[in-house]
């Protein structure tokens, strides 16, 4: 099966190195992988040890974070490197001050991963979520390395739990240790025999208590906000935002704050034909003009997590797609939280809804019918950050047991 693991990888590589010529985001994952040796081979000391940190993308590089600031101010000499496997964590990402050094992770090929880790004195391996890589892990365990799953979450129909899926829970058997955000998931890598787990919980809590504790002041958005009602959109992709501009159209005495998963031109100017209110662009207006407008809209990076706290409620594009995005940011902030009907696969989500505080919506009428309602609702904002504090405390549990 390793030998059949390995020819799958090869091809893989291959056709992310076809598609580059027709997609940016292959280009970057294809160019930015085969460039990660020598970039290592420039960054690291070695003399010195690292503890390594892997994240696929942006989600689950936000769920590590916490837990490399947390080392750091435990030991401020620790090294750190930080490896992505997806363009859309590591071009945001590739200059996170946190880590010392910073790439994506090299296919994982055997002859790659052999010169890794003779580049690398690796300390200590932390994986984020998933991303599991037989190769990686194998050597790993060969090395007798310390490996580390954080934030993990395991549901019934992986690969692992079928009984053909024998390969897949030897590259569980790597790990020293796995912190999981359940006791579901607890209790289905106890079926399969692996019982040197901790339910941790998820570290994405403590990161969105600490990122609304030192939230940036954004005085544009203050002053649109100002004695309105203020619906905030955070991370839409366009099914959502078919429903939300109908509704913001439809509902004059509202006003709304979109900010779109991806900010490219075309996509901004889409949104801007489908409005049929007066709206402003974030990075073209200002204080006084802002005023005048009905909607606005954010067509910048890095401010979503302060500009929720202006709003009442919240709604969480993805849900009509893959998934949601990132609820708890919104959450945090006392305004309860909406999303479309694909969210089942993430816990804080179903917890929200158990808690009164998230709530789903599948068709115009039932998004318009909860939103209004939401509005008035100041309990379902309470239970929000209730939840988000009751979940707390992964990321010094974590720490203190590893380190």
């Amino acid at each position: 099966m390793q030998y059949l693991y390995n020819i799958v990888i090869r091809l893989y590589g291959a056709v992310i190195g076809v598609v580059a010529l027709f997609s940016s985001k292959a280009q970057k994952r294809h160019i930015g992988g085969r460039a990660a040796l020598r970039y290592l081979k420039k960054k690291i000391d070695p003399n010195v040890s690292y503890v390594w940190f892997h994240a696929a993308s942006l989600g689950e590089f936000e769920q590590g974070r916490p837990l490399m600031e947390a080392l750091k101010r435990k030991r401020p000499d620790a090294k750190i490197l930080l490896t992505f496997f997806s363009p859309s964590g590591f071009e945001i990402r590739k200059n996170y001050e946190g880590a010392d050094a910073v790439c994506y992770l090299p296919l994982d090929i055997p002859e790659n991963v052999s010169n890794f880790f003779e580049i690398v004195n690796v300390q200590c391996a932390i994986f984020i979520k998933y991303e599991f890589w037989a190769n990686y892990l194998k050597k790993l365990r060969e090395l007798k390395i310390p490996t580390y799953l954080v934030s993990g979450v395991f549901r019934e129909k992986q690969m692992f739990f079928r009984p053909s899926g024998n390969f897949f829970r030897t590259m569980l058997m790597s790990f020293t240790r796995m912190f999981v955000q359940d006791v579901s998931s607890k209790n289905l890598l106890a079926s399969i025999g692996l019982t040197n787990v901790d339910v941790a919980g998820d570290t994405r809590f403590d990161r969105v208590i600490e990122i609304a504790g030192r939230a940036q002041r954004l005085p544009i958005v203050e002053a649109f906000a100002e004695g309105a009602q203020v619906l905030v959109v955070g991370s839409s992709w366009e099914p959502d935002e078919d429903l939300l501009l109908r509704y913001i159209n439809n509902n004059r005495e509202k006003k709304m704050i979109i900010a779109p998963h991806e900010i490219s031109a075309n996509r901004i100017e889409s949104i801007c034909g489908k409005l049929r209110r007066t709206f402003a662009l974030y990075t073209e207006t200002n204080v006084q003009e802002v005023k005048k407008a009905d909607c606005l809209i954010i067509n910048t990076m890095g401010i979503l997590s302060a500009v929720y706290q202006h709003g009442q409620l919240a709604y969480i594009g993805g849900g009509f797609g893959a998934g949601i995005h990132n609820t708890l940011e919104a959450a945090t902030w006392q305004i309860p939280v909406v999303f479309g009907p694909n969210y089942h696969k993430f816990k804080e989500a179903q917890g929200l809804i158990d808690a009164g505080a998230g709530f789903s919506i599948a068709s115009y009428r039932h998004l318009e019918d909860t939103i209004n309602a939401l509005f008035f609702d100041k309990e379902a904002g309470k239970k929000a950050a209730d939840y988000v504090r009751a979940n707390a405390g992964a990321t010094e549990f974590i720490v203190n047991e590893i380190f």
